[in-house]
C-alpha cells in the first residue's frame, strides 16, 4: 500500500577542493587516453606488408621525396577538412623539425588549396597530395589523421589512428 510519498534519493553533496577535483581531472583524462587507445587500435589499418615499399613522389612544392632506409620516418595521412587533422598539424609540424615526415593530404582539393591551407595555418611539412585517395587506398587508411611510423629499415613499428600528442609522437620515433 502506498502512503502518498514520493521518495527521492540525492547524494549527499560534496564539498569540492583542490585534491578532489584534481582527482577526477585526471581519472577523467585516464579514462579518455584508454578509450582513444583502444579505437585506435580497433581503426588501425591491417597492411598486406610491415616492410615500407619504395616510395618516390612529387610532393607539391615541386620537390622529389624518396625513402632514406639510415632513418625513422613518419608518414601522416590527414585532410584540410578534417578538424582533428587540424589540431594535431602543430604537432606534426614540430616532429617534422627533428624527424623525416611525409604527410598526405587526401581528398583536400587543388595543390594550390593545400599551400593555401598550410600558408594559413604556418606549417612547412612535406605534403604529397592524394585528391582521389590512391595512397590512402595502398595503405589501407580509412579514418584521419593516420600515422605511420617506421624504423631506420622501412619496417613498420606503429600505427596511430587519431590525434596524438607531440610526445607521444617523438617518444615513439626515437624507440
Amino acid at each position: 500500500m502506498s502512503s502518498g510519498v514520493m521518495w527521492i534519493w540525492t547524494p549527499k553533496m560534496q564539498k569540492w577542493n583542490l585534491k578532489s577535483l584534481t582527482k577526477e581531472i585526471v581519472l577523467g583524462l585516464v579514462l579518455v587516453f584508454i578509450v582513444t587507445n583502444i579505437i585506435s587500435y580497433i581503426r588501425k589499418p591491417t597492411l598486406d606488408s610491415t616492410q615500407l615499399p619504395p616510395l618516390e613522389v612529387q610532393l607539391i612544392d615541386g620537390s622529389h621525396f624518396s625513402v632514406q632506409k639510415s632513418k625513422p620516418l613518419l608518414i601522416h595521412f590527414w585532410a584540410t577538412w578534417c578538424p582533428t587533422c587540424k589540431l594535431e598539424a602543430a604537432n606534426i609540424e614540430r616532429v617534422s623539425k627533428s624527424y623525416e615526415v611525409l604527410t598526405i593530404a587526401v581528398n583536400s582539393g587543388s595543390e594550390d588549396d593545400i599551400e593555401k591551407y598550410m600558408k594559413e595555418n604556418a606549417l612547412s611539412f612535406k605534403v604529397l597530395s592524394d585528391p582521389n585517395g590512391i595512397w590512402a587506398k595502398k595503405f589501407k587508411v580509412q579514418a584521419y589523421p593516420t600515422t605511420f611510423i617506421y624504423d631506420e629499415n622501412a619496417k613498420l613499428k606503429f600505427t596511430e589512428v587519431g590525434y596524438t600528442s607531440t610526445a607521444g609522437l617523438l617518444a615513439r620515433l626515437a624507440l
